[in-house]
């Protein structure tokens, strides 16, 4: 690593020597420009602004607890600039690397997730001969439970099955394992896995010296995602230890410890929460490493983040640069040196904010998300495909899933730029405010006997829901807006394939052909090394599940000898959402109700009163929001007489009429208009577009009006209101 270091910086030191060398620019002054002071330009801004409030316009309020300024300037920065240091140097805050991508660039680790292993394989050598520079390996969650297949509810359920040294074979089959890292997670314990791994690579002929990446666990992670592991933490901490050891030993560039914050991102966590919440994760890893045996170096050797990339650009560029010198600091109070202090990221998209409706718009949110991972430093990505919350990818979203990333690399020079946001006034005030959070809530965890402690008492959960509840509570006023979902519904769309696997044929195939494998096994030989694994002494456990799985076990067998006994913590789950999932509820539920009745729906009568321009805005709003919904709605161009508008109110036989013109003409309108519609339509819901001044609500509501829809209304309930009424929903 030091080595790694200083031969960074005499690259850099040559790349500005050659810069400098062709480089003859005139001297520029602004001389003639006066800086307008803040006073003269927020008084430009509050013109332009035309009596909007300017507080309320300019200022935007995070879910972190974080306000965005309208402008930064140098001032915001002027104290905390890193000024004599490189990139990748000091505390990392400004980089991994002191050369950036230059000399290494990030690993394009396309997720490989096909059932069958031998299918699995020809995945990734495809993936690989077309631009990835990873193996990345998505395993089923049976073979996360270290599950047989016999005993799987789901085979191939979010990725790949593997039951037997066979499968394993087949999955690494022909894989320049010396040459491409290898990401493989393992769930609560990486034990099995990496023996079989292991298993595999040695029955090759090979040695597992050259191989890098991770076949990593995360037992607090799973246990927070399923409730309780299948086994005991400290049980999983000694095998954690285990594969470390064997790991620093055997195989000294992979790591064995992936801790990932899907299971908070998921759960709807804002980003200083995900971030503290994996940070204190690790320093429960370390301490339990150490407590071990193992030192701080060996330690911190084993450890690859896993972090997903959220929606608001440039706050995950700042947690990305937050993070690294905060983990630099916890590794130096441990004793570790600076080498030691590199945290080392793998990204991924935040599935939370990807969409079942309009998926193709999850292209537009994917890039964003990894344009910002890669201004923030990350090691590697993977990104998703866009119809990755409806099925598995195929050969054309994966394309573009992983095109994207060498784009960015080839096309539009993102391996250049060293610390591409590095002294950006916006960036690096954005940078300070969400390190000092992160570290306030990192230090809140600890304050509380740590992440576990923390976990059984229920306060990340209670923290996250929270959070999750102010997102929902904004997309259902459209504070938060969701292109397809909660605005600008496309209503046309029909949903994509879910291509159900056949899930009996697949689990029927692979049992037949774990049986081939296993028909020849010599039981006694494998039982002898099942026993010698159960009874294996501190040092040896990996060794002799190499060699429990070379005799022919499988991972539940392997798995069954590891375990000791004890009763596996649990915990309250964090349940996994996307902000979308209720609007989508909503629409389900309506293009359900239709195929059961004929294509019957809420229907809605816009009553437009006056010439087009008087009543457009309202109406194409009213349309818009009630679409979300995918209702009916039946637009015209307007009514000249209440009682035209009436009259054709009564002839649609609407379930819903909106009155639509400017709040100028309301008054007059709408006392003698609602009474109307309340007459031709007796069991509609009749809305007022736009928001009543505070006088006039009781005169509109006595009239017959309803509610009123607004940017100021809550469309999930209305809209929810309307299905109960109609039926499509208990």
């Amino acid at each position: 690593m030091e080595e790694e270091k200083k031969e960074g910086e005499l690259d850099l030191q040559a790349i500005l020597k050659q810069a400098e060398s062709k480089t003859d620019f005139p001297e520029v002054t602004f001389d003639e420009f006066t800086p307008p002071t803040d006073e003269e330009w927020k008084a430009a801004c509050e013109a332009l602004l035309k009596g909007a409030p300017f507080d309320k316009i300019m200022y935007t309020k995070t879910y972190e607890g974080i306000t965005f300024e309208p402008m930064y300037t140098h001032k915001h920065t002027d104290a905390i600039l890193p000024r004599d240091t490189f990139p990748g140097m000091g505390d990392y805050l400004r980089g991994s690397n002191v050369s950036g991508y230059v000399g290494k660039p990030w690993g394009i680790a396309q997720s490989c997730d096909e059932t069958l292993p031998k299918e699995n394989n020809e995945l990734l050598k495809f993936e690989v001969s077309k631009g990835s520079t990873v193996y990345n390996i998505r395993l089923d969650t049976a073979t996360l439970q270290n599950q047989d297949v016999k005993d799987a509810a789901k085979v191939g359920e979010d990725g790949c099955s593997v039951t037997t040294l066979d499968d394993m074979h087949q999955l690494l089959d022909g894989l320049k394992l010396d040459e491409y890292p290898l990401y493989m997670y393992g769930g609560a314990s990486s034990l099995p896995l990496l023996a079989m791994t292991a298993a595999a690579v040695q029955s090759s002929g090979k040695t597992m010296k050259k191989v890098t990446g991770f076949v990593g666990a995360n037992p607090i992670g799973q246990m927070v995602r399923k409730g309780k592991n299948y086994a005991t933490l400290a049980q999983l901490y000694d095998e954690m230890a285990e594969c470390a050891k064997w790991a620093v030993k055997n195989a000294p560039g992979l790591r064995t410890v992936m801790v990932r914050d899907d299971v908070f991102s998921r759960g709807g966590a804002n980003d200083v929460q995900d971030t503290a919440y994996i940070l204190a994760m690790a320093v429960e890893y370390l301490r339990a490493l150490m407590e071990r045996g193992l030192t701080i170096k060996e330690a911190a050797s084993q450890i690859f983040f896993g972090v997903s990339m959220g929606a608001n650009f440039f706050m995950q560029i700042a947690k990305l640069r937050a993070s690294r010198p905060i983990w630099a600091n916890i590794i130096k109070a441990f004793g570790g040196d600076e080498a030691d202090q590199a945290m080392h990221v793998h990204g991924r998209p935040a599935l939370f904010f990807k969409t079942l409706f309009d998926p193709y718009v999850n292209m537009l949110r994917d890039t964003t998300e990894i344009f910002s991972g890669v201004v923030g430093g990350l090691d590697s990505y993977e990104n998703s495909t866009f119809d990755a919350p409806i099925r598995k990818g195929d050969v054309f979203s994966r394309r573009i899933a992983r095109n994207v990333q060498v784009m960015l690399q080839e096309e539009f020079g993102m391996l250049q730029p060293i610390d591409p946001s590095g002294g950006s006034w916006a960036v690096e005030t954005l940078t300070k405010q969400i390190k000092e959070k992160i570290w306030a809530e990192f230090q809140n965890i600890e304050g509380k006997g740590g992440i576990v402690k923390a976990l059984k008492d229920g306060y990340p959960q209670e923290a996250i829901e929270a959070t999750l509840n102010a997102r929902f509570k904004a997309l259902e006023l459209r504070k938060d807006r969701i292109v397809g979902s909660n605005m600008y519904p496309n209503m046309t769309e029909e949903l994509l394939d879910t291509r159900e696997e056949d899930v009996a044929a697949l689990k029927k195939q692979r049992l037949a052909d774990i049986k081939a494998y296993l028909s020849d096994i010599d039981e006694t030989h494998k039982k002898d090394s099942l026993a010698k694994l159960k009874s294996a002494a501190a040092g040896t456990m990996v060794e002799a599940a190499i060699e429990a799985v070379k005799a022919g076990a499988t991972i539940a067998e392997v798995r069954a000898a590891l375990n000791k006994g004890g009763t596996p913590e649990t915990v309250k789950v964090i349940a996994p959402h996307r902000w979308s999932e209720r609007f989508e509820d909503l629409r389900l539920a309506t293009e359900k109700y239709k195929k059961e009745h004929d294509g019957d729906n809420v229907k809605v009568f816009l009553a437009n009163m006056g010439p087009i321009p008087q009543h457009k805005a309202r109406a194409d709003f009213s349309t818009s929001f009630l679409q979300v919904g995918e209702f009916n709605v039946e637009g015209n161009n307007g009514f000249k007489t209440t009682d035209e508008a009436a009259a054709a109110a009564k002839e649609s036989g609407a379930d819903v009429a909106v009155i639509c013109s400017t709040d100028k003409t309301y008054p007059e309108i709408v006392p003698d208009l609602a009474p109307k519609l309340r007459a031709a339509l007796p069991n509609a819901t009749i809305y007022l577009a736009g928001a009543a001044p505070k006088d006039l609500e009781p005169v509109y509501r006595e009239a017959g009006v309803d509610d009123f829809i607004s940017v100021k209304a809550n469309c999930y309930e209305i809209l929810r209101f309307l299905q109960k009424k109609k039926g499509m929903i208990d």
